[in-house]
């Protein structure tokens, strides 16, 4: 396609584990006069420090990286350079890791089997501004954005935790540590640390703080 000589590229940043993946993105990519593909990574930490300096304007990001996943890259970068547009790849089309994504900041979600077709497409729309899902999950997101799930994360994250999940939440912001936990609701302490992880994971939380404040702002315990 052509371009005037005014017209800046699309800088594009790729980042997945597979030497041999990137090399073919960056061939499709590049395929298209409008883009530059300006730096890739293995990992999601090497894509967080790189993209760091490059600044580009679109990622693309794969959902399962080393080190540092695809959905943690992606939160860390976006509060690092707001202004950038992630693209998740992923294998999975579960309503779950849609939410997730597109939870975090990403502007697209593309299943793996449709990017020899819709890569370009789906990278340009993103650089224009606009949100990009595979055609096999839209109507996924279509559901989502009617319920509000993906316009507000927190709005229904309390139902979605189990009963058990939801006393750690209350005994862990009335104070109790990990091992007090264990013994009021007789369970081991590993078992108190991962409904403790996934509670956080769930409410989009990552300190003992903000869970608290998350519990007093939903009226599950008085602040003093």
């Amino acid at each position: 396609m052509a371009m005037s000589t005014t017209e800046k590229k699309i800088r594009v940043f790729l980042a997945d584990d597979h030497v041999l993946v990137r090399q073919g993105f960056r061939r499709m990519l590049e395929d298209d006069a409008r883009i530059e593909v300006v730096g890739e990574a293995g990992t999601g930490l090497a894509a967080m420090e790189q993209c760091k300096q490059l600044k580009p304007d679109v990622i693309v990001m794969d959902l399962s990286m080393p080190d540092l996943g695809g959905l943690e890259a992606t939160a860390e970068i976006l509060k690092q350079n707001p202004e950038t547009k992630v693209l998740i790849l992923s294998m999975y089309s579960n309503e779950n890791y849609v939410r997730k994504a597109f939870e975090v900041g990403a502007k697209g979600y593309m299943l793996k089997d449709a990017i020899e077709i819709d890569l370009t497409r789906a990278v340009t729309a993103l650089a224009a501004g606009e949100s990009y899902v595979s055609p096999g999950i839209s109507n996924l997101v279509i559901q989502g954005l009617k319920s509000g799930s993906f316009q507000d994360p927190e709005k229904d994250s309390h139902e979605r935790l189990t009963l058990r999940e939801k006393e750690v939440l209350l005994l862990i912001a009335q104070g109790k540590s990990n091992k007090e936990i264990a013994a009021l609701l007789n369970i081991s302490v590993n078992t108190v640390a991962v409904h403790r992880a996934h509670v956080m994971e769930t409410l989009g939380l990552h300190r003992t703080a903000e869970l608290v404040l998350y519990a007093v702002k939903k009226g599950l315990i008085q602040a003093h």
